[in-house]
């Protein structure tokens, strides 16, 4: 696959994802009834909802500026991972959360090439 075209679904993938973590983050900041009654199911009152949108804006917003976008890849990383867990411990499925953690790694792969070559050094004997 050629660079350009790496590049572009990098950035369709970006996208997406930004759409969807913009989103998610709406619910969170303007106290959506549906989602805060699905936090209210794991235990998350509604001040710390809107934390947890806060910090969710600026992990997105440090993923989306090529400057910083390794940085917000691993808060986002990390963020996920914290979804997955919450998830697995009031026993709900961690299908969705899953596939987000996946398809913001195989972003990150191609957007950054120098962290896909870190990640995937072959060392030569």
């Amino acid at each position: 696959m050629s660079q350009k075209i790496t590049k572009t679904i990098g950035w369709v993938l970006t996208l997406g994802l930004a759409l969807l973590f913009t989103f998610s983050a709406y619910l969170k900041l303007t106290q959506n009834e549906a989602a805060l009654a699905q936090a209210a199911s794991t235990g998350i009152d509604a001040s710390t909802y809107r934390i947890i949108g806060i910090v969710e804006i600026i992990s997105l917003t440090l993923f989306v500026i090529p400057r910083t976008g390794v940085l917000g890849s691993l808060l986002l990383i990390a963020y996920m991972g914290g979804a997955i867990a919450t998830h697995l411990q009031h026993q709900q499925s961690i299908m969705m959360a899953v596939v987000i953690q996946v398809l913001v790694w195989i972003t990150i792969v191609l957007r950054f090439p120098e962290l896909k070559q870190r990640l995937f050094k072959t060392t030569e004997a």
